[in-house]
């Protein structure tokens, strides 16, 4: 990447299509950090495992999701919903019980993976409204996790990463990989029809 700085409106149609992602229930349990400080960028990059993509996007999203499910979280979710569509108290009730029944049976553990899931899912859309506009994303695991969940505080959010995603211009004339061919396994190793 360029480090040249994407335009705000770029970013808020990325960051657009990931909010306007679906979800498991449709609760949403993750939040975008969008990181555009070269000094904060700097201090992330050996958490990153010196990624350059941290370092030189114009936009770097870290991607981190709700560390527990829990009534509160599950009856704001409901709560705004039932609101934002002017609807009886009692419309989703079902879903709302569903929820809290659902996510309280399962470990932190589980509720993180599924949590984290369900970013991806966002992640994916960002990827894919970046390529629309002409923009390079690097979608990034390799990271440590509690490291960057304590530079950014985020357990006092309630929060853990799950993914980083580094957005900017393509580099076209540093891209070692640029100029290869796209290889992934044969489609018939990937599709099956049954």
């Amino acid at each position: 990447m360029t480090e040249e700085i994407v335009p705000q409106e770029q970013i808020d149609l990325i960051l657009e299509a990931a909010h306007l992602a679906p979800s498991g229930i449709g609760l949403q349990p993750y939040k975008i950090i969008v990181i555009t400080s070269p000094e904060i960028k700097k201090q992330i990059l050996p958490i990153a495992m010196n990624q350059a993509p941290v370092t030189e996007s114009s936009h770097l999203l870290v991607f981190a999701v709700w560390d527990q499910y829990t009534e509160q979280r599950i009856d704001h979710v409901f709560d705004h919903l039932t609101a934002m569509r002017n609807a009886e108290p009692d419309t989703y009730e079902r879903q709302r019980n569903f929820s809290k029944v659902f996510f309280s049976n399962k470990s932190a553990e589980e509720n993180f993976h599924h949590a984290a899931k369900q970013a991806h899912i966002a992640l994916g859309f960002a990827v894919i409204a970046a390529a629309s506009l002409g923009l390079d994303t690097t979608p990034m695991e390799g990271f440590n996790a509690a490291e960057l969940d304590k530079f950014l505080d985020l357990p006092a959010q309630g929060l853990k990463s799950s993914m980083l995603l580094a957005v900017g211009y393509r580099d076209n004339e540093n891209d070692w990989n640029l100029k290869n061919k796209k290889v992934r396994k044969p489609i018939e190793e990937f599709v099956t029809y049954l």
